[in-house]
């Protein structure tokens, strides 16, 4: 399967003024190096309990509390347009 394996070995192209290390043509998100969820591909369920752990371990960066309660107006707003009954909620 030679024509899967295929490299372009007779253009080597250098940049003629870059003086830095590494690779200029790397694309990387600017955060990645501050996370610990990014990384090697793990399964959905360790990426979930690493992102958890990444914020548990954030000091003074918490959820901020104008957006959680925005969170929650905007999901009983959208709870009254589909007319869910939120009585089932309350014990009669």
């Amino acid at each position: 399967m030679k024509f899967l394996k295929r490299t372009n070995k007779k253009f080597d192209y250098k940049p003629r003024y870059y003086k830095g290390e590494g690779n200029p043509y790397e694309i990387q998100h600017k955060l990645d190096a501050y996370r610990t969820s990014t990384g090697a591909n793990k399964n959905l369920k360790a990426t979930l309990f690493q992102a958890i752990e990444e914020l548990k371990s954030s000091k003074g960066k918490g959820v901020n509390k104008t957006i959680a309660f925005l969170i929650l107006v905007l999901t009983f707003i959208f709870l009254y347009i589909i007319d869910f009954d939120l009585s089932i909620f309350i014990p009669s």
